[in-house]
């Protein structure tokens, strides 16, 4: 999958649910930048 498009996917979920990326962060343990990062395909891991 495109990392576009895992970012949106994550967004879609993160936003389906009413969580903000500080929320979604804080129940996986990392940081709202990640999450960020994730949405906005800038991480590369």
């Amino acid at each position: 999958m495109e990392q576009a498009m895992i970012g949106k996917f994550i967004s879609a979920c993160r936003k389906e649910k009413g969580l903000t990326q500080m929320q979604l962060a804080e129940k996986l343990n990392i940081t709202n930048r990640a999450v960020s990062k994730w949405e906005t395909g800038v991480s590369h891991s």
